[in-house]
């Protein structure tokens, strides 16, 4: 399958919410595996992000007025729309990020998964549910879920489709208006949904992509929306999180790691030095929750270091629009040369490299080899510091108990995996690790995959969760309702206070022996 036709981009690029009616500024978007052009995107200014939310705005008092289980009906069609479209839309990911296949089906599915899990559990809820009153009889409680109004997403250029639409789809089920700032770098990944999305029905108005850069539109989009959803790095997260603090509204961030992986004895070790290459090498490392630090017990230390080193040294990379190679490009000369530079300092520190280390440009413009450190520790810029890039490094350990403590020993806490004898040996570890999510016998799928559970990061990796119940209900703001019938707090005619304030406080004691209180 080929990259799509300049034709198919342009089309795309009428999907920009922003005014193209007088000659405006573009960004060339180029093919990352060649580094040719693919098409332009117009540049979008602050006014064009105004232009944008007021617009949304108009369009989500209807579409918030309209039942849980209309909008649902939405997504439905919307997640048909992309299994049909499916080999469309890996081509235009792998396109625009220069990932391999395999990974650019990643997206696809956690758009099919988020589509189908939110659009199922939305009535639920969002239904108005009653809660039991401050005085039974007396009151009768309620609360409703009320959209949040306008929410902004700014996605990242590593999983552009997934992380943009993805957050997007409970934004929108939970009755809001979306704003999106694609990466500058990726933006015809949310625009090809964006066509979807209206194929689907959703009024057009209602999910907005202002491509440009992030200090313009970007904070034009925070100084707008009602609440704010982020991926990216540790260092923009904590910038966005004090600039929404500032006008108090809602935040929400998967954020940067520097992922753990134990591999205990007992462990199948074969499967585990497999399973690994995908852990650690998926889109080229450029993944928050791929692994960059592998511990491994000493006993098994030497054969899990060779499997892995013969898997990875085995691993096709390339650019290829199929499933033929395993590893693609990195997707700018800034990943590239950050995944060099660490590598350097690594080596000039004592580090040695067991497999990779160069880059290629014989493969194209940005390609590095999938890399294998060992001896690193925290003096190199490797040691503590998330690399995003196809770079890791293994620790051989005493006992699990120095792989628990080492692979705590960070700010981070995003994900982690665990290889151990038998499942209850794996959770007990997992439970000890500080990590948002811990896959057993598996690297980061499972976890990401599993729509229905909180997926988020600990300590510098996160706020807040999206997936699960939380990840729909973050979108609104409860708001509660108490009907008072037949008496309120007043004394009722002829009782005077004396007597009304003993009997209130009667009532509240005897409160504890009622069903349910």
């Amino acid at each position: 399958m080929p990259v799509p036709a300049a034709a198919v981009f342009e089309r795309l690029r009428t999907f920009a919410a922003v005014d193209t009616t007088e000659e405006r500024e573009t960004r060339e978007i180029t093919e990352v595996f060649t580094g040719r052009t693919l098409g332009t995107v117009p540049v979008g200014t602050a006014a064009d992000v105004a232009t944008a939310v007021a617009k949304a705005r108009a369009a989500q008092v209807e579409w918030a007025l309209r039942p849980a289980k209309d909008r649902a009906e939405v997504f439905n069609r919307y997640r048909d729309l992309v299994v049909e479209n499916r080999e469309y839309l890996m081509d235009v990911v792998q396109a625009e990020t220069g990932k391999a296949r395999w990974a650019a089906q990643e997206e696809i599915m956690g758009l099919m998964f988020a589509a189908r899990y939110f659009a199922r559990v939305a009535p639920q809820l969002l239904a108005s549910h009653s809660v039991p009153g401050a005085f039974p009889v007396l009151n009768r409680a309620a609360v409703r879920a009320v959209p949040k109004g306008i929410v902004g997403v700014i996605a990242p250029w590593n999983y552009p489709m997934l992380l943009s639409i993805g957050d997007s789809i409970p934004a929108l089920l939970a009755g809001n208006a979306v704003v999106v700032k694609p990466d500058s770098q990726t933006p015809y990944s949310s625009l090809a949904n964006a066509e979807l999305f209206a194929r689907a029905g959703l009024p057009r108005d209602l999910f907005a992509v202002v491509t440009g850069p992030g200090t313009v539109v970007g904070t034009a989009i925070v100084d707008a929306c009602d609440y704010l959803m982020f991926t990216g790095s540790s260092a923009t997260g904590r910038t966005l999180a004090e600039q929404c603090g500032r006008r108090l509204i809602g935040f929400s961030a998967e954020l940067g790691g520097k992922n753990p992986m134990i591999v205990a004895a007992g462990a199948d070790i074969g499967k585990a030095a497999k399973a690994a290459v995908r852990a650690c090498f998926s889109n080229a490392g450029q993944l928050c929750i791929s692994i960059e630090r592998l511990y491994v017990e000493r006993s098994v230390a030497a054969e899990f270091t060779e499997k892995f080193v013969t898997a990875v040294k085995a691993a096709k990379i390339g650019a290829a629009y199929d499933y033929s190679e395993d590893i693609g490009s990195l997707i700018s000369e800034a990943q590239l040369e950050t995944v060099t530079k660490h590598v350097a300092d690594a080596v000039s520190k004592g580090a040695k490299v067991l497999a990779g280390g160069n880059p290629r440009p014989d493969l194209g413009p940005l390609f590095f080899e999938p890399t294998v450190l060992s001896g690193v520790t925290d003096t190199m810029e490797c040691g503590r510091n998330e690399t995003f890039g196809p770079l890791v490094s293994i620790y051989p350990v005493a006992d699990v108990e120095e792989a628990i403590t080492k692979a705590n020993d960070t700010e981070y806490g995003l994900n982690a995996s665990v290889w151990a004898a038998s499942t209850a040996e794996g959770e007990r570890i997992a439970e000890r690790l500080h990590a948002g999510t811990v896959n057993i016998d598996e690297g980061y799928a499972p976890a990401w995959g599993s729509t229905g559970a909180p997926m988020g990061g600990m300590g510098i990796s996160g706020v807040g969760r999206r997936h699960g119940p939380d990840g729909l209900l973050k979108f609104t703001e409860p708001q509660t309702v108490v009907v008072t019938r037949f008496l309120n707090l007043d004394p009722p005619p002829m009782i005077s206070q004396e007597i009304w304030q003993p009997f209130l406080m009667g009532v509240a004691r005897a409160i504890k022996y009622l069903p349910g209180r």
